[in-house]
């Protein structure tokens, strides 16, 4: 499934930059606020940063589509089936998102996210072992780009897979939910 998934994803982003008008790659860095959704009990978000690349395709004037490659802290702190817990989720996320230009520099942006678990902790113990190692999502935000490659990024990603797979993962559902918050510049 995930030799298919990124299969598609990169035949889809190299029909888009045949067709496209113009590609800019970039690096982007910023602050997440992770936290769990579904039958988790949270309490807690955990904070931490993603930074990777992009390459923003654009197809027409107003219409791109801009693939990523980035490294996310991710997590939350409450009550997993009653005991506490402060897990720290480390993942390797490719989104593609297609992105709509409201008008000169401020865009509107939506897409699917595969991530891929790179470690999982609870304090210093390894639980990587108690988590699906693939997690998507979809993806939703707003960007304003300024003239000189600066851009600024507000993104919403709610996980659509339950990522627990420890005792009674089949009743209980667990899912990713992050807010992220990007500086970066495209070249």
């Amino acid at each position: 499934m995930k030799k298919l998934l990124l299969s598609a994803a990169a035949v889809m982003a190299f029909s888009f930059a045949t067709q496209a008008q113009e590609v800019k790659f970039g690096a982007k860095a910023g602050l997440n606020i992770a936290d769990f959704g579904g039958d988790a009990e949270t309490d807690g978000s955990r904070t931490g940063l993603h930074v990777g690349a992009i390459a923003e395709i654009k197809l027409t004037e107003t219409f791109s589509v801009q693939p990523e490659l980035l490294y996310s802290m991710q997590g939350a702190k409450g009550k997993e089936l009653g005991v506490e817990y402060d897990l720290k989720f480390d993942y390797i996320n490719i989104p593609i998102m297609a992105k709509y230009y409201l008008m000169e520099g401020l865009s509107i942006e939506a897409g699917p996210q595969v991530g891929f678990l790179m470690s999982a902790k609870a304090e210093d113990e390894d639980v990587k072992d108690g988590y699906k190692g693939v997690d998507f999502a979809l993806n939703g935000g707003v960007a304003y780009d300024l003239p000189m490659g600066v851009f600024f990024q507000a993104r919403y990603s709610a996980g659509l897979n339950n990522i627990y797979d420890g005792e009674g993962s089949d009743d209980y559902k667990t899912t990713n939910n992050v807010i992220s918050l990007s500086v970066g510049y495209k070249f």
